[in-house]
């Protein structure tokens, strides 16, 4: 086994051997562990063979022989990205929409949401807490050894467990109690338009999940829920105990699969729609209906399936911000102060863009199209890059043109250039040949057009050599001149890079430092690029759908509006 163990410290190699003794798991019988000794053996070396797992016995390591506190919690959270997913397969796993009713509460603003620490315990409490003297170097490997032990008892848990673990005998009579109020009635069980109080009281889950929950226990399409067939679904099948993100997966993937496609979303979103009071002005409007709940769910893919392979994982799915943003869906009356993929504003922003850059309304855009996006912004030839398909394969299936979808993405990626999504997009679109580094000859392929560009504007033109330093002092990259994706992902500012080489709008923007938008992300600094920009877009268009309503007459804007002042 290889491990920065062996490296650091000859005299922790007992570390890599596993005490059964130590190994105090709740709910899981000693005798359990005993039995399997080779099993448990196999989970620990699996475990510790992880790069993760890796990482953090070497920092500790380099702690404990520094004197720096150890805090056992904190790198157990960084070692969560790498925990059961990342184990071998041996381990199961009308020409524009309406506008959103104006709110009395003003621009939206992003609402935090709180999250609940886990209430796994454990009898090695000690060790969780943080060490304030200096570990002798006599007793490292022994304090390495029970520290190691205890964060693999957290993980165990969860091979061990592989259905989630049961429920206690407190918790699940306190949930059968509910269940038995609920289900009350000559029918002992409720119909889908009763089931919502289920979801909510008894599942603690977003209300627009009901009918999901409900078709995935009737599963022989009866209409009805029992009382028994809930119990076996979410009391005996362990989905009680689990985490709300691993129970929003488990009800929306279908049988037999290990991910989330696009499709499992939308029962969610036509719930959504049907239900939630801030949507209800778009009851009567179907097509737009469907606009929205598409324009949502690629929202949701663009941020959070990172593989992009179009199959959302539980990982990916506990690390994006999803479940949050369905919990404030569901508490927030006004869907705009959803901003993170649920804002009715920011897909109305998305389809009036995409409509009229679609000049003969087929729902696809060609190079010409797009080439007049942001008052003609871009250059040539980074949209020739896009339509080559290089930052993402396109859904169109047209060849020379890219459909909604992937205007989405392009949106996404072009408005807000600070997001990780957006980083990698561009980054693919400037990588001409590849191999992972931006070098200056590449930068300076694209770079050329906008120098043209400023001479024909009669602008001061910058030479390359002046920006190449810029640039390099701006993302001060490990290797000089090689610029790596994971360089710009360090860097706070590494989207102006973007927009200096194919952008010209944003780059003189950026050149002449406007104090507006400098105080505005001062004051609101939860809100994203794509935030800001959503919300600026809105007002124009509803302005110019104002003054649209007014030439033509439109009696209520002549009423509300433009009626004399005496």
């Amino acid at each position: 086994m290889s491990l920065s163990i062996k490296m650091d410290i000859d005299a922790v190699e007992d570390v890599t051997c596993l005490d059964p003794e130590l190994l105090q798991l709740p709910d899981v019988s000693p005798f359990v562990l005993k039995a399997s000794p080779q099993l448990v053996e196999d989970l620990f070396s699996q475990w510790l063979s992880l790069p993760g797992t890796g990482h953090l016995v070497k920092s500790l390591i380099d702690d404990a022989k520094s004197g720096t506190i150890v805090n056992a919690s904190t790198n157990f959270s960084t070692l969560n990205a790498v925990g059961s997913h990342s184990l071998p397969s041996m381990f199961p796993s009308s020409n524009a929409p309406p506008l959103s009713p104006r709110s009395s509460s003003g621009s939206p603003r992003t609402s935090r949401q709180k999250s609940s620490p886990s209430a796994l315990g454990s009898p090695l409490k000690l060790v969780s807490e943080p060490m304030q003297e200096i570990i002798p170097q006599v007793l490292l490997p022994k304090f390495l050894k029970i520290l190691l032990t205890y964060l693999f008892a957290l993980q165990f848990l969860q091979f061990y467990f592989q259905n989630g673990c049961p429920p206690t005998k407190e918790l699940k009579e306190q949930c059968l109690s509910q269940i038995n109020h609920l289900f009350n009635n000559p029918l002992n069980g409720l119909q889908i338009d009763e089931f919502k109080a289920v979801t909510k009281e008894v599942c603690k889950l977003p209300s627009f999940l009901s009918s999901a929950l409900f078709r995935k226990i009737d599963v022989d399409w009866t209409g009805i829920v029992t009382r028994d067939a809930f119990v076996k679904y979410w009391v005996d099948g362990n989905m009680l105990t689990m985490d709300i993100g691993t129970q929003i997966f488990e009800i929306l993937k279908r049988p037999g699969c290990k991910y989330l496609t696009q499709v499992d979303f939308k029962p969610v979103l036509r719930e959504l729609l049907a239900t939630h009071p801030g949507l209800e002005f778009l009851r009567n409007t179907p097509e737009f209906q469907d606009r929205y709940a598409e324009t949502v769910i690629y929202r949701i893919f663009y941020h959070i399936n990172r593989s992009g392979n179009g199959r959302l994982t539980l990982r990916e799915l506990k690390r994006g911000s999803l479940v949050a943003a369905m919990q404030h869906a569901d508490e927030e009356e006004d869907i705009n102060k959803v901003l993170r993929y649920f804002s009715y504003e920011h897909f109305y922003v998305i389809y009036c863009k995409f409509w009229e850059l679609d000049t003969d309304h087929d729902f696809f855009i060609d190079r010409e199209n797009l080439i007049r996006y942001g008052n003609h912004a871009l250059t040539y030839r980074i949209v020739d890059r896009i339509f080559s398909q290089a930052p993402r394969k396109f859904t169109s299936e047209v060849e020379g043109k890219m459909g909604y979808e992937d205007f989405v993405y392009f949106m996404l990626s072009e408005e807000d250039k600070s997001s990780q999504p957006s980083l990698e997009y561009w980054f693919k679109c400037i990588d001409l040949d590849g191999n992972g580094v931006l070098t200056p000859n590449e930068m300076q392929f694209f770079y050329e057009e906008q120098l043209h560009r400023m001479e024909c504007m009669a602008q001061e033109p910058v030479l390359f050599e002046d920006i190449l330093c810029q640039i390099i002092d701006m993302i001060a990259p490990e290797r000089e001149y090689c610029i790596t994706l994971q360089d710009l992902k360090r860097c706070k500012l590494s989207g102006n890079v973007f927009n200096i080489l194919f952008n010209l709008n944003k780059f003189v923007a950026f050149e002449s430092r406007d104090p507006f938008l400098i105080r505005q992300e001062r004051e609101e600094p939860t809100l994203t690029e794509w935030d800001r920009f959503a919300h600026r877009e809105y007002i124009r268009l509803s302005m110019e759908e104002d003054v649209e309503d007014a030439s033509n007459g439109s009696a209520e804007v002549w009423d509300e509006s433009l009626e004399a002042p005496f």
